[in-house]
């Protein structure tokens, strides 16, 4: 080997330098060219699973148009006996019968006009692929060159196996890209990442103390109704905090049975309780060194305020059948659209805990506080819908555009994103059906008298008797006026009407009443 360790530190050098196999070939085959009558290298590589030897690169020293067989097929009988002939670790001359098996004959890379040595290269001790040196024409290699063959097998091989790697390294990006795509179309987005819409509007008071409380590390208690965009929220002061980097887990309170909820938070040992049949940790473990997002935090039991109380505090607990204390590192963000405050000295929400969260509250307002975000919140779930359903981008009108301000949005942001998709729906590639998504009448619609169906008497002729719509509309109406336009809440028309809030907004759109009519400046 000593005689060979100038060229073979060159091999080496071109082996690892180059990230295309291709180039690492015809590098070597023209240094090689300087000390044997070299016309070409092949690099083949041994794919045993689907039987077959697929060409990996070609250096050419002389004629470059020799292109060889890009992929050879073997049978399983074929294959075995060259993986055989590859564990004798030897080269060989390819004409020689004595120790070349015919299966590697079978993969000689072309007609040959000169001499071919050819040579097994492995990988951690497997055969990986066979190396072919041509000659030109004419011409013969010597004993020499097959000793040099020889020590040039193993950085040629680790060539060979890097190229694999790459390879794999290519499928397997060419994957994430292909899932990441799917998943954009099953969301409706153009590129991962949560959007707000209104930041510098209707959110503009919220993203402000967003950008105040995201760098410290303080607890951050998200108030506002059902739909309003609270988890967004959170996830922007993950962002935007030095947590960006770890974990950020959302946790729905509301949703676990309570006699899963210490084991859910704070994990339990192996043979905790029935069923425990390994350690599992909680989500507080789960997001040590990032954020832990409580939504729902009012649906929380007694029992459970009291642990969390404790990690808020301490920054420890223990797993559920655990005796040794567990340390995390974790910011929590909570959320709910229960009043707090009033839950407290109904004994529902622990003061203590209730003074630890709300260090720093943020109201997030309900989407009929923002109605300026109306418009271009339209149009993004409506290009969403387009893009999850496969349908026309299609915007909504300026009437559109009036329905969906008209209507009072109980829901919030995720109803009117429910809309969007009910709409480019109904429309089925043509129009937005935003009328009917709504289930509302159109704006200039007026409400037609119920025919009588009973012969009117003079008097009633004169005066006549209201339908029962007419008569519902006047008193629905009525009770807007006292409340100022307002639908629900302890103050609203449906708590005078002593109705369910959904159910009059119901009522409501059928019979054409606009609560807005009824808002005083």
């Amino acid at each position: 080997m000593d005689k060979f360790r100038e060229i073979l530190l060159d091999v080496w050098r071109e082996a690892c330098r180059h990230i295309e196999l291709d180039d690492a070939a015809a590098n070597i085959a023209a240094m090689l060219a300087r000390h044997m009558p070299l016309d070409r290298l092949v690099i083949r590589r041994i794919e045993s699973t689907r039987a077959a030897v697929v060409t990996a690169a070609v250096g050419a020293a002389g004629d470059p148009q020799v292109e060889p067989e890009p992929r050879i097929e073997c049978s399983p009988e074929q294959m075995d006996a060259l993986v055989a002939w590859c564990r004798r670790r030897q080269v060989a001359h390819l004409a020689d019968a004595a120790l070349v098996s015919p299966a590697v004959s079978a993969t000689l890379p072309s007609t040959p006009e000169g001499d071919v040595l050819v040579g097994p290269l492995h990988n951690h001790g497997e055969p990986a692929g066979l190396l072919f040196l041509v000659a030109k024409a004419g011409h013969a290699f010597e004993p020499r060159h097959e000793a040099m063959t020889d020590v040039l097998l193993e950085p040629i091989a680790v060539a060979l196996d890097n190229d694999h790697r790459l390879r794999e390294i290519d499928a397997l990006r060419e994957a994430a890209e292909a899932d990441r795509r799917s998943l954009l179309s099953r969301l409706g987005r153009k590129e991962l990442g949560d959007v707000i819409i209104g930041d510098d509007a209707g959110l503009r008071s919220v993203m402000e103390r967003v950008a105040m409380v995201a760098p410290s590390d303080v607890p951050v208690l998200l108030l506002g109704e059902t739909g309003t965009g609270k988890e967004l929220l959170a996830r922007a002061i993950h962002r935007r905090s030095r947590r960006a980097n770890g974990p950020v887990i959302r946790v729905n309170c509301g949703a676990i049975p309570p006699e899963l909820i210490d084991s859910q938070l704070f994990g339990h040992e192996r043979g905790a309780f029935t069923g425990a049949v390994e350690a599992r940790k909680g989500w507080f473990e789960r997001a040590d060194g990032g954020t832990l997002f409580l939504d729902e935090i009012g649906e929380l039991p007694l029992a459970a305020q009291v642990r969390l109380l404790r990690i808020l505090q301490d920054g420890w607990f223990e797993r559920i059948g655990g005796n040794h204390p567990i340390n995390v590192d974790v910011r929590i963000v909570a959320a709910t659209h229960r009043d707090l405050a009033a839950m407290v000295p109904e004994g529902r929400f622990r003061e203590d805990l209730w003074y630890r969260l709300a260090v720093f509250p943020i109201l997030v307002p309900p989407l009929r506080d923002r109605i300026q975000d109306i418009p271009i919140l339209a149009r993004h779930f409506a290009e969403r819908a387009a893009t999850r359903f496969g349908l026309p981008a299609l915007m909504p009108s300026e009437r559109d555009v009036a329905l969906l301000i008209q209507y009072a949005w109980p829901g919030n942001v995720r109803e009117l994103g429910t809309v969007m998709d009910r709409a480019a729906l109904l429309g089925n590639g043509r129009r937005l059906e935003i009328a009917k998504a709504l289930g509302v009448m159109s704006l200039d619609a007026a409400p037609s008298p119920r025919p009588q169906a009973h012969h009117s008497t003079p008097a009633e002729t004169a005066s006549p008797f209201p339908s029962l719509d007419n008569a519902m509309r006047a008193h629905i109406e009525a009770a807007l006026a006292r409340t100022n336009g307002r639908v629900e809440g302890p103050n609203g028309a449906a708590a005078l009407l002593d109705i369910n809030p959904n159910t009059l907004r119901a009522r409501m759109r059928k019979l054409g009443v606009r609560w807005r009519a009824y808002r005083k400046p």
